[in-house]
């Protein structure tokens, strides 16, 4: 059994998928990308700005589900200039306090409305 979870807080997708899913004890969070919810424009000021809105995004989505950042277990980093890497992992870093999830960073030839960075995760209900 699965359970939906979308929330006005973070962007609508933008294709045939939800925001995230709920199986069991696990949520898996679609990838996010620098859309502000509220006006639905592309946020690519710079990295760090782009990054930040990708996060609270995913914090939005995590509320949602009624779980936080300390639920989650894995992450996946999609980044379209590896040169990008410390600003990210900056940000990133920040909303976490202790016990960080596993994750993976890569670099891609390109990402979805030709973004600089999208962010997946999964997290545990428990």
């Amino acid at each position: 059994m699965k359970t939906i979870i979308n929330t006005v807080n973070a962007p609508a997708p933008i294709g045939p998928y939800n925001q995230a899913v709920v199986a069991g004890d696990f949520v898996f969070i679609s990838g996010q990308v620098a859309i502000n919810p509220a006006t639905g424009e592309l946020v690519l000021d710079d990295i760090k700005t782009e990054t930040t809105l990708v996060m609270e995004n995913i914090k939005a989505i995590l509320t949602a589900a009624d779980i936080n950042f300390s639920h989650i277990v894995k992450t996946t980093i999609f980044l379209k200039d590896m040169g990008s890497f410390a600003q990210v992992n900056e940000v990133y870093g920040s909303y976490f306090t202790a016990d960080f999830p596993a994750r993976e960073t890569v670099a891609v030839a390109g990402l979805p409305k030709n973004v600089n960075v999208e962010i997946s995760v999964t997290a545990l209900k428990s």
